[in-house]
């Protein structure tokens, strides 16, 4: 077998099993996409040999060394040699270098990205789904924007749909679910739900509403339980949903309250010391984020965030703010409680 038909069916075989992962086959399949991208991710592969890190050494999660995410700015990070359907990238100021993910196939993003949604919420054929996403809209390349596309799409609701600045059709939009008790998701970014609920808007039972963080100057930096102590009575909610996403991960994790986080099955979290790359945090301590994305399987699985965070025993973590000396960027929304 030549090393492009090897290629090809390990990543076909890899490709079954992230689809099919669960809790208890995640480690052994995460073991296997390191092997792969170790041999066939040329940034990665010299990352593992500027540590010293040989791969067929590595037996457990804990011993992958995870990529710092700041090379999405720098280096094209692709596992193999293919043409990208999209390149996502990342919001910034003028003159900052922004995150570029290349992505070979929307398709996996879709599947993947709708499965793990739905497992927490349902089908989303079931809602109305409305998105509040200014800013992202006025770009090329976010990948909230696509996510959100997507769910309007596979909602089957006429009333699903994106608002860019018309907070008045949204709001009678809103009112219309109301009064037919219909499921509603409103998606939306921090700063322009924040708008929002400044206008009085209307809440009802059946509404979820989701922020995704991202104040991006346009309000002041507030911390999530600030921020969901403004939305929370306004728009009738005990509880503020949350996505956590950035343009670097093909998986989301999703709070439906209080800002605890569950990740999707494709993706698993754990800290490292900030002042330490190679040191983890113990359980429900304060530290850096890392993220295994196993639907990275074509770009990189092993990423070692700007953020942080805690973990709890049950895989549940809680985002917290970002590094000093990290430029703040699109979809992150926090400031330290």
């Amino acid at each position: 077998m030549d090393q492009a038909t090897s290629f090809t069916s390990s990543r076909s075989q890899l490709l079954d099993r992230i689809e099919a992962v669960s809790a208890g086959s995640f480690e052994s399949v995460a073991l296997d996409v390191f092997q792969f991208q170790a041999v066939h991710n040329p940034v990665y592969a010299s990352f593992l040999s500027l540590l010293g890190v040989q791969p067929a050494r590595v037996q457990r999660l804990d011993q992958i060394p995870c990529l710092p995410i700041s090379l999405f700015k720098t280096h094209q990070l692709q596992t193999g040699s293919w043409e990208p359907e999209v390149v996502f990238t990342s919001s910034g100021t003028s003159g900052v270098a922004t995150s570029r993910h290349h992505v070979r196939s929307t398709d996996w993003y879709d599947r993947l990205a709708l499965r793990s949604f739905e497992k927490m919420y349902g089908s989303v054929r079931d809602y109305v789904v409305l998105a509040l996403l200014p800013a992202y809209l006025e770009r090329k390349g976010s990948s909230l924007v696509h996510m959100a596309q997507h769910f309007i799409r596979a909602s089957a609701k006429k009333a699903s749909g994106f608002y860019l600045h018309d907070y008045d059709a949204l709001e009678e939009q809103l009112q219309a679910c109301a009064k037919l008790k219909q499921p509603t998701l409103l998606l939306g970014v921090s700063f322009a739900l924040w708008d929002l609920a400044e206008r009085g808007v209307t809440g009802f039972p059946e509404l979820t509403v989701m922020e995704t963080g991202g104040m991006k100057g346009r309000r002041k930096e507030l911390t999530r339980s600030e921020l969901h102590a403004i939305l929370g009575p306004a728009f009738r909610q005990k509880k503020i949903h949350s996505e956590y996403g950035m343009t670097e991960l093909l998986s989301q994790a999703y709070s439906r309250g209080d800002g605890l986080f569950e990740p999707g099955a494709t993706m698993r979290v754990w800290l490292r010391e900030p002042t330490d790359p190679f040191a983890q945090v113990k359980t429900g301590k304060t530290g850096a984020i890392n993220v295994i994305d196993l639907a990275n399987i074509d770009s990189i699985s092993f990423i070692a965030t700007d953020d942080l965070g805690r973990r709890y025993t049950d895989g549940t973590f809680e985002v917290l703010g970002r590094l000093d000396a990290s430029d703040v960027r699109g979809c992150n929304l926090l400031v330290l409680d």
